[in-house]
């Protein structure tokens, strides 16, 4: 996709965002006309390949990544934008429970019980998440939660206050 000829012929959409100290351009480029791509055979159902660029700007510089996609659906570019979008919230979920609850290191052998305690470890972190966002506080999630740990009064705070 880094050839400038076959992007061009390929439906594009961008998007810029600024959060976090940082600006974010995302540009999405797809094509359903995947004729002369000589893979296309190995891949059954394939009807859409796309890529995103992203470009993100922070003090302290400058940073240029592409994603590459294959879709059994035609996807615009819109909407290859805003899977990959959703499919990253997904990942980014996943990494804050693995890293704060361990749960891939979890050998609970009932799906029942897997399931309650992946419910209760989302709903701790939504809870401090929530609690972050209406103190504005810059402390780590992690931070935050060994203070429940240790202060009684801090888990009150963060389950009930407004």
């Amino acid at each position: 996709m880094q050839d400038d000829h076959l992007r061009s012929t390929m439906q594009t959409v961008s998007k810029t965002e600024k959060n976090h100290g940082r600006i974010e351009t995302r540009t999405a480029f797809v094509t359903t006309d995947i004729g002369w791509l000589e893979q296309k055979k190995e891949w059954k159902g394939l009807k859409c390949i796309g890529a995103i660029h992203s470009e993100s700007t922070t003090k302290k510089g400058r940073t240029s990544e592409w994603h590459y996609y294959l879709s059994s659906r035609e996807l615009t570019a819109e909407q290859l934008l805003h899977h990959a979008r959703m499919e990253w919230s997904v990942e980014s979920m996943h990494w804050l429970l693995d890293v704060h609850f361990e749960e891939d290191w979890c050998r609970v052998e009932s799906k029942d019980v897997q399931q309650c305690l992946n419910m209760f470890r989302k709903a701790a972190i939504n809870l401090i998440k929530n609690f972050k966002n209406r103190n504005n506080s810059k402390a780590a999630i992690s931070k935050l939660m060994f203070e429940c740990l240790m202060e009684p009064q801090m888990i009150s705070r963060v389950i009930f206050e407004n």
